[in-house]
């Protein structure tokens, strides 16, 4: 096992900040890399443990990045690395203020997707992802006879754009991928993915129910 340790708040990268409450330059004020291997089987694995500070609100934070010379994505062919930060920065997401307007269905399995962001279970919250889109064409009785097929035919009936369905179908490969194969997404693409799901039962019931309050 090899580790390197260097110092160089120089480096920058960009996470999302739980103060800011968006993504923003981090220096890396101590960074180490840990490097070791399974000769036998020909795999190299490497672990990097950062000590970060925000250069918005100057919070402190902790990353750890993982990866594996066996984990490879499917469709990039690039190597695939993990992201955990420290504290979350998901923990704290807070519901909608008018969840009470969501279908009943909709309202428990949106409510069970924002508790596993917040209690770090980003396989949960991948699969719930997913649900919250499912529910929401079941309910819109969409047309298809698959989740692809019902997301594009909300295009055809002015329920989405084709830019908010291209959105959720990558959402809905991120579902497919938490559901089928286990995987964990970070924390950055499910407070993403939490943003565009949170637009959307936005869009589709909560601004109409209010535009119909108020102008009766």
């Amino acid at each position: 096992m090899n580790e390197l340790v260097k110092d160089d708040a120089s480096e920058k990268v960009r996470v999302r900040c739980r103060t800011c409450n968006r993504e923003t330059n981090h220096s890396v004020l101590k960074s180490a890399e840990v490097h070791d291997s399974d000769e036998e089987h020909g795999i190299d694995w490497w672990v990097n443990y950062e000590i970060l500070q925000c250069q918005g609100c100057d919070t402190f934070a902790f990353r750890k990045v993982t990866r594996c010379s066996e984990d490879y994505d499917l469709e990039t062919g690039r190597l695939e690395s993990k992201e955990e930060i420290y504290p979350s920065v998901v923990a704290g997401h807070l519901l909608l203020a008018d969840v009470y307007l969501l279908p009943n269905q909709l309202a428990h399995i949106y409510q069970e997707t924002v508790s596993a962001l917040n209690n770090n279970q980003p396989i949960l919250c991948g699969i719930g992802v997913r649900a919250v889109i499912e529910t929401v064409v079941k309910d819109r009785a969409a047309k298809g006879d698959d989740l692809s097929e019902q997301i594009n035919n909300l295009v055809t009936e002015g329920v989405l754009t084709k830019d908010g369905a291209a959105i959720l179908h990558k959402l809905r490969i991120l579902g497919n991928r938490a559901a089928h194969e286990v995987k964990a997404h970070s924390a950055k693409e499910l407070a993403l993915s939490m943003d565009v799901v949170e637009h959307l039962l936005q869009a589709v019931y909560i601004l109409p129910a209010h535009a119909k309050e108020t102008f009766k």
